[in-house]
């Protein structure tokens, strides 16, 4: 791995841990890292072909900001609750394009670009109902106006639902996804004496 496929990571790790507190904060992060990074994508598509290298990052970087702005405006509008606590992760989506863009992302085809979207926004999702659980004991607070959310349990751990608990809380889910690949691998090898 080189050191942009590190930076494109630990971006998109930022996103990942910082709006993932609440189920109802994931969904409107993924919609809109869904919304600016498809028109992202498909803009940059029709200009890429009539600029030059160096001109390809100046748009780059000028149609990125535009579409990471116009999402936040349209979230301060309707997602206000959402904005006033990770507003500042929106930035990112941005940043995220730009390196996406100069890793090559966008010139895979359209199914690889999607598997590696999906991929992101489940682990999100996923990362969300957890820390929420874990640490409200409900899931799904704030997704609709007058609902409390579904209650499993009266108290969680509240250093769950902050950043440094999601970064424990990621590293089980990844250490749980490494011992269930390791055993399904395990049970399918054959020992001869």
């Amino acid at each position: 791995m080189n050191r942009t496929a590190h930076l494109a990571n630990s971006l998109m790790l930022m996103l990942l841990l910082g709006t993932t507190g609440s189920l109802a904060g994931a969904w409107v992060a993924v919609l809109m890292f869904a919304a600016v990074m498809g028109a992202y994508g498909l803009c940059m598509s029709l200009l890429r072909s009539r600029l030059t290298p160096a001109s390809a990052w100046s748009a780059g970087l000028l149609l990125a900001a535009t579409l990471t702005s116009c999402a936040e405006i349209f979230v301060q509008r309707w997602f206000l609750p959402w904005h006033q606590a990770f507003g500042l992760y929106a930035g990112l989506i941005a940043l995220q394009c730009l390196v996406l863009e100069h890793n090559g992302f966008f010139r895979q085809t359209l199914t690889e670009r999607l598997k590696l979207c999906g991929m992101f926004s489940a682990l999100m999702l996923i990362l969300a109902v957890v820390r929420e659980l874990a640490g409200q004991g409900r899931i799904g607070q704030g997704l609709f106006e007058h609902w409390q959310g579904l209650v499993l349990f009266s108290e969680g751990l509240p250093l769950v639902t902050l950043v440094p608990g999601a970064l424990i809380v990621l590293g089980l889910l990844l250490a749980a996804r490494q011992a269930w690949t390791r055993s399904n691998s395990i049970s399918k090898e054959t020992h001869r004496p």
